[in-house]
């Protein structure tokens, strides 16, 4: 009882942030979907954040030490380049370009006939494909937490629960259970109850508050998920014996070889250093987020000001990359001695299944009640706050590049009025709702879909970071990428297993083909690129718009130069105090500390090399030359 009085004030406080902010939500949709550009820097980025701190997340974690150990979420980490590249370089950009989407950018960028179409596509794929994939991830975690902890057949009444049981049976839908030993259609239909209360209430202050509403909740929702999980790590370690003996008991149950294995922070094996190595090499670059495009750059938009925006990125960075990560890392590392598994069972098709769940079958195992309630809250909001930016990300390319732009402006030759797009981007939330949940009805493991999802995301990266960086990239450069990746994934996914081949793959023939088609397809029109220009004043290779406004044409690749190696440093910092600290904590068999305290020594002195640029306003001169 005192679980849920704990997990119901949680769904109190979200449902009346909702309400509170529907009124200025309501005015019209830059209100709604980008809260009026009042966003301070570190609430943006903890919003970014709670969104990245999913429910299925740490389930993915927990089953990749026990698949290919430590070293395997570099996968992960490896994304935090990427974010600082999108803080430095590219955050800045997105909030003076003025739109409300980044389909939208497709307009302000680009010239030429196919702009719109492009900008529709972009809606579309990114707005309902790639977004309804990652909710019906994150829906999997929901499904996989609410098996163990929400048993509606023993809670609700019979007449109530039997109408469920019913409908559930008459579908012949099946989510299965996993971790329980019930029949299969009470197992589905407690799931379904579950599912639709979640995200019921998700759905409800979400769309009545737009982004004010999920921010507000995000803010309050990563700091509860990082107290509850900090709390689930520290109850394991205790009662595996402590910390200090965490490795030892890994050699014990696992074996030298295997423990060194799931401990380091590298591959321990020769073979597996060329794959590991192009994996992490191309996948912080070569993905669909790889200059901030979604909800990312959603927030960087939201910012009420340029500091803001970088601010933002860089909260966003270390919450994400450095504490996060090393919470997780000790749960997951406990959970292998909590919950030992065997060679057998290692090798059995649905062991990374079987090893993710084993996060949610701890909190119920090992947390006192109370505790288990926090905990309980705070996967809770690990997932509302995941579902709330999706939907309210989502919704606004259906109401403002679809509806606003294409239906009304282009077919209908009218101006739709404010409430009407609001109330289009109310019903939008609902529609990606379902589309998520069908989705979801599909998926098994979570790593599965996640691998699946990054190599359709793989061809898109190069593409997305040249049209901010090179003038000459066009429309039809991103409908190239775009087009590769829908032909190129599924024949990839039938012709090999080896990972790092397809995404290897993708990227050389995603962007081989964007760069071809830029040189034998038009350029944008002059105006186009100047107004462009003007408005986000971008970095890289504009030498020819520069000249054209009046700037001095070396400028804009002074400052790219700049920014790449105030990135550089930032992300050293980043990775060796990861490392450093995560070493100390769990040192691989046999190590010394000698090199996790140097890591620890190198990344605090090369803080005061990006420190003062990424918290100062940011200023478009470089040695006092006008950018």
């Amino acid at each position: 009882m005192i679980d849920l009085l704990i997990v119901l004030a949680f769904v109190i406080y979200s449902i009346s942030s909702g309400f509170i902010a529907k009124k200025k939500a309501s005015q019209n949709l830059n209100e709604y979907f980008l809260a009026g550009r009042t966003i301070s820097g570190w609430r943006a980025g903890f919003s970014m954040a709670a969104t990245q701190f999913a429910a299925d997340t740490p389930l993915l974690v927990t089953g990749l030490i026990a698949t290919s150990g430590i070293f395997m979420l570099w996968r992960l980490w490896i994304y935090g380049i990427a974010f600082l590249m999108m803080g430095f370089i590219f955050s800045i950009g997105w909030r003076r370009a003025g739109v409300l989407t980044d389909a939208e950018l497709t307009e302000v960028r680009y010239s030429g006939k196919g702009v719109l179409s492009l900008r529709v596509l972009k809606a579309v794929y990114y707005g309902t494909v790639i977004n309804c994939v990652v909710m019906a991830m994150v829906l999997v975690a929901a499904v996989r937490i609410a098996e163990v902890f929400l048993p509606w057949h023993l809670w609700l009444p019979s007449g109530i629960y039997n109408f469920f049981l019913s409908v559930t049976s008459a579908s012949g839908i099946s989510l299965g259970s996993s971790v329980t030993n019930l029949d299969p259609v009470v197992a589905t239909t407690n799931n379904i109850i579950s599912i639709l209360l979640i995200v019921g209430f998700t759905t409800l202050y979400s769309t009545t508050g737009g982004l004010r509403s999920v921010i507000s909740t995000d803010v309050v929702q990563f700091s509860l998920a990082m107290i509850g999980t900090l709390i689930y790590a520290i109850e394991v370690v205790r009662h595996i014996g402590g910390i200090g003996g965490i490795v030892d008991k890994v050699v014990e149950l696992y074996g030298v070889n295997l423990a060194d294995k799931l401990l380091s922070f590298a591959p321990t094996g020769g073979e597996l250093l060329l794959p590991f190595l192009i994996i992490i090499g191309l996948q912080w670059f070569f993905q669909m987020n790889s200059d901030g495009t979604g909800y990312l750059a959603q927030r960087s938009m939201a910012c009420s000001t340029d500091r803001d925006a970088r601010v933002a990125a860089l909260v966003f960075s270390w919450m994400q990359i450095f504490f996060r990560s090393l919470i997780w890392l000790i749960i997951g590392v406990s959970l292998l001695v909590f919950y030992p598994f065997t060679p057998a069972e290692a090798a059995g098709g649905n062991f990374a299944a079987t090893r993710e769940i084993l996060f949610v079958t701890g909190i119920n195992d090992i947390l006192p009640i109370g505790i288990r309630g926090i905990m309980l809250t705070a996967m809770l909001a690990a997932l509302a706050s995941t579902i709330d930016t999706h939907l309210n990300w989502g919704a606004s390319y259906w109401s403002n590049d679809i509806y606003q732009r294409l239906i009304c402006k282009e077919w209908l030759k009218r101006k739709p009025k404010n409430t009407e797009l609001v109330l289009a981007a109310r019903l939008s939330n609902i529609f990606i709702l379902l589309i998520a949940l069908t989705i979801m009805a599909n998926l098994g493991s979570i790593q599965t879909a996640w691998f699946i999802s990054l190599l359709f995301g793989a061809g898109m990266g190069s593409v997305l970071v040249l049209r901010w960086l090179w003038e000459r990239i066009n429309l039809f450069s991103e409908l190239a990428a775009i087009t590769v990746s829908l032909i190129v994934a599924p024949i990839l996914l039938v012709v090999t297993d080896a990972e790092w081949i397809r995404l290897g793959t993708m990227a050389l023939v995603s962007t081989t083909t964007a760069i071809l088609v830029t040189f034998f397809t038009p350029k944008t029109d002059d105006s186009v690129l100047i107004s462009f220009y003007k408005k986000t004043r971008p970095m890289g290779f504009w030498q020819k718009t520069a000249v054209l406004v009046g700037d001095d044409a070396k400028v804009p690749v002074k400052k790219l130069f700049k920014e790449i190696k105030i990135t550089f440093f930032a992300a050293a910092s980043l990775f060796l105090m990861l490392i450093g600290v995560g070493k100390l904590l769990i040192p691989a068999p046999d190590t010394s500390i000698f090199f996790p305290i140097l890591y620890l020594v190198i990344a605090a002195a090369l803080i005061p090399l990006w420190w003062r640029e990424a918290t100062s306003d940011p200023a478009d001169t470089i040695e006092g030359e006008n950018v």
